[in-house]
C-alpha cells in the first residue's frame, strides 16, 4: 500500500523532472518514488541465484570453470541497469 504524500517544487525543478519522467516513460510520482529509494538505498529485494544456474545442458561448455566469472558480471550488470533508472 502507498502513503499519500505533498511535496513543494520549484517550478523549474518540476518542470525538468517532469521531462525526465516523460523520457523514462514513468509517470511523475513514480519518478519521485525512484529517486527517493535511490538517494535511500532502497528496500533490497531478494535475489534467486538459481536464475544463473542451471540453465540447460552444458554440451561440454567450461561454466563450472568459469561460473565466478559469469556471476560477477551478472552482478555488475544488475547494479548497472538498477544505477541507469
Amino acid at each position: 500500500m502507498m502513503a499519500r504524500t505533498q511535496i513543494s517544487l520549484d517550478p523549474e525543478l518540476q518542470r525538468r523532472a517532469r521531462r525526465r519522467a516523460a523520457q523514462l516513460g514513468v509517470s511523475f510520482a513514480e519518478y519521485v518514488r525512484r529517486a527517493v529509494e535511490r538517494d535511500l538505498g532502497g528496500a533490497r529485494s531478494p535475489h534467486d541465484p538459481s536464475v544463473v544456474f542451471d540453465l540447460g545442458a552444458s554440451s561440454g561448455s567450461d561454466v563450472a570453470q568459469d561460473k565466478d566469472r559469469m556471476v560477477g558480471e551478472a552482478v555488475a550488470a544488475a547494479r548497472h541497469r538498477r544505477r541507469q533508472r
